[in-house]
């Protein structure tokens, strides 16, 4: 199986640490966020990985190179301009040729990459959005699921919501749903869930996640890496 990062966005509520850097390239104690994700990647066994670029890409291609060190191939997609995240993804179309993995750069998360394929397969939907259950879900995408996990509703940033399960920007997708994106800015939270959530499943994660869009969240994510050692296994 294959994944794409997508890592095209300018981090602007990040800044002033993303004037001069992309967010993916932000240490989180001791190494760049996108490595953490191409680590998780790898303990699945998800080693062909493309990579949305868009703000100051030759920082992350520079620092990554090949993918040779991580254990891993790395491809580049650079968007010209803004395409959104669902038109970054489609614009990775070329790289794609069975079922796929998505994961935001703008995260860190401890979930089960295998467990969640392992469900998508199963259900046998169009696609499986992680989600996960948060105390405030304001500025995220709500999702509403059955029993089942069959998504019954989604709504992206609402003004209020008595659902507390949120969109956590990692998906698993059936090739099928590029076809579904048309070219140019495209988002998923905005303008594709929305549209196929029927043929959508949730997959409840318990394991850590969090956003790190905010500087908030940034630092708060970087004293969980410390508090849990996890930054003491470099690759």
């Amino acid at each position: 199986m294959k994944a794409i990062i997508m890592a095209g966005g300018k981090g602007e509520r990040l800044r002033p640490l993303t004037d001069k850097m992309p967010k993916p390239m932000l240490p989180m104690v001791n190494k760049p966020i996108i490595e953490y994700i191409i680590e998780l990647l790898k303990k699945s066994d998800i080693t062909d990985i493309a990579v949305t670029l868009g703000y100051k890409p030759e920082k992350i291609i520079s620092a990554l190179g090949d993918g040779g060190r991580y254990g891993v191939r790395l491809n580049y997609f650079l968007e010209t301009q803004p395409m959104g995240t669902a038109g970054g993804v489609k614009n990775c179309s070329s790289f794609i040729n069975e079922d796929f993995v998505v994961v935001s750069g703008d995260a860190f998360t401890s979930v089960d990459l295998s467990e969640m394929i392992r469900f998508h397969f199963k259900k046998g939907g169009l696609g499986t959005i992680c989600v996960k259950e948060v105390d405030d879900v304001s500025g995220f995408g709500v999702v509403t699921f059955g029993p089942d996990g069959r998504i019954t509703d989604f709504v992206e940033k609402p003004e209020s919501s008595t659902e507390k399960h949120v969109n956590t920007g990692i998906y698993v997708f059936k090739p099928d749903i590029l076809n579904m994106i048309p070219c140019g800015f495209y988002d998923f939270g905005r303008n594709l869930f929305p549209k196929i959530k029927d043929s959508l499943y949730a997959y409840e994660t318990r394991e850590y996640w969090n956003d790190i869009g905010t500087l908030k969240n940034y630092y708060k994510t970087n004293l969980h890496i410390v508090d849990n050692g996890l930054y003491l296994n470099r690759s």
